[in-house]
C-alpha cells in the first residue's frame, strides 16, 4: 500500500510496513501499528524501497477450501547485488493448521499480560485457573469477573 498510512489498521494492511517493522525491529507486536512506533522516518524509507509482487499461486490456494493457506514469501536484495534467502511460509502460527503449536506462545503472552496489570503470585493463580478447561467451566462468571479486578 503507497502513501501515509493514517492509522493502525491502515498500517496492520500494509505488507510493507509490517516487513519494515520486522526488519528494524526483530519482531512484530500490536504496539508496532501505534502512532508512537508509526513516526519512526526509517519506516516509510524502507517501504519506499520495498517492491510487492503477487504470487499468483499464493492468491489461488488462499481461496481453496481444502487448502485456505495464507502463504507469504520475503526476501532481500541488497545494492550490492547480493540477497538473504527465500523465506516462504504456508500456515503461519495460529492457522488452523498449525493450531496446537500456537498455544506455547498464546499462553505466554498472556501470562505477560496478566503479570503487567497484577502481582506474580495473583497472575499465576488467574493463569492456572484459564488454562485448565474443567476448573475454567467449572467457575462461575462472578468468579471470573472477581479474578480480574
Amino acid at each position: 500500500k503507497p502513501g501515509p498510512l493514517r492509522c493502525p489498521a491502515d498500517r496492520d494492511h500494509c505488507v510493507q510496513y509490517c516487513v519494515a517493522v520486522a526488519l528494524l525491529y526483530g519482531t512484530l507486536t500490536a504496539e508496532h501499528y501505534e502512532d508512537a512506533v508509526a513516526q519512526d522516518p526509517r519506516i516509510d524509507e524502507l517501504r519506499r524501497r520495498m517492491t510487492v509482487v503477487e504470487n499468483p499461486q499464493y492468491s489461488a490456494d488462499y481461496l481453496d477450501p481444502d487448502r485456505r493457506s495464507v502463504t507469504n514469501a520475503v526476501q532481500v536484495h541488497f545494492n550490492d547485488r547480493t540477497s538473504t534467502s527465500k523465506v516462504e511460509v504456508e500456515y503461519p502460527l495460529g492457522h488452523r493448521r498449525r493450531r496446537q503449536e500456537c498455544f506455547p506462545a498464546l499462553e505466554k503472552k498472556f501470562m505477560s499480560a496478566l503479570a503487567s496489570r497484577m502481582t506474580p503470585n495473583r497472575a499465576g493463580r488467574v493463569f492456572e485457573q484459564c488454562v485448565d478447561p474443567r476448573r475454567f467451566d467449572a467457575s462461575p462468571v462472578t468468579d471470573f469477573v472477581e479474578w480480574f479486578s
